[in-house]
């Protein structure tokens, strides 16, 4: 049976997702839970997990900086799925605490970030508390004593893993609050480059300090009508003010301008890789 490794655990947002996805699958796989995204993808490295699923991006407030880093300067991790779906943050607490009694509040520092303004208007006082997970703040109240007046902002599921009382739903401060996801494996170094799926992922660095480096780049796509989806910098720790960038191509049947485009940009880079082509899957909930 194959495995797959998230981010636990159970009951994160990566749990719901990608049981979603395992539902989509003619045979299921198991799902492993480990504590941190980066020990998600390193267990795919050492070859101790089929794959691993992992957030790289939120609608609200962006990169997931250790997925993308991690795929970056890994030669033995490639991406061969994505998954997009949306995603609802709730209130929570133990069934003997009521909202007037909520005094502080766990979760992880994304979804903190997506209920801000909510957080704001209806808890002021309250403190909050970031944690490794969603699931890992819904196990903390769980534990909690009922004078601590602790809530956790969470899943449906992880309320009802540490048996949780709902005390709002969808606190997310924007309805089109989605996170992209990425099914990641070990890299077939004999595979050959593959254009032929919807999207093709790749990483560059170029020299950056020449004026309209990165314009010469974006030409190479524009010219040949490659429609460029996304376009992502991280440091490239070399030394300050060096980056490397992250393209999402979309592939509109042009597999020839695609190969041809990628091939010109190499030629202008000191760096450049293949993070993988690969269908992407948008679930309505």
């Amino acid at each position: 049976m194959k495995t797959i490794g998230i981010l636990g655990p159970r009951g994160t947002h990566s749990e719901e997702a990608a049981i979603r996805l395992n539902e989509s699958f003619d045979e299921p796989a198991r799902l492993e839970v480990f504590s941190e995204i980066f020990e998600v993808l390193n267990a795919v490295e050492d070859g101790k997990i089929d794959s691993g699923f992992v957030p790289v991006e939120n609608s609200l407030e962006g990169a997931i900086n250790i997925t993308l880093d991690t795929l970056a300067w890994s030669d033995d991790l490639t991406v061969v799925r994505e998954v997009i779906r949306p995603i609802k943050n709730n209130l929570m607490t133990r069934p003997e605490v009521e909202l007037t009694e909520v005094k502080k509040i766990y979760s992880h520092a994304q979804p903190i970030s997506q209920c801000r303004n909510w957080l704001r208007k209806n808890f002021p006082q309250a403190e909050i508390c970031a944690v490794q997970s969603t699931a890992r703040a819904a196990e903390i109240v769980a534990g909690s004593d009922i004078s601590e007046g602790i809530a956790a902002i969470c899943t449906r599921r992880a309320g009802e893993i540490y048996n949780l009382a709902m005390r709002a739903e969808n606190i997310q401060d924007n309805s089109a609050n989605s996170t992209r996801f990425f099914e990641v494996v070990r890299r077939d170094k004999n595979l050959r480059r593959n254009f032929e799926c919807e999207k093709i992922l790749i990483i560059c660095q170029f020299d950056g300090s020449r004026a309209g480096s990165l314009c010469e780049i974006l030409e190479e796509f524009a010219t040949r009508n490659v429609n460029m989806t996304r376009i992502e910098s991280r440091p490239a720790r070399t030394k300050l003010g060096e980056y490397i960038f992250f393209f999402d191509l979309e592939n509109s049947g042009n597999i020839e301008e695609i190969k041809n485009s990628i091939e010109a940009v190499e030629k202008k880079c000191v760096m450049l890789k293949i993070l993988g082509s690969f269908p992407v899957i948008v679930f309505d909930e």
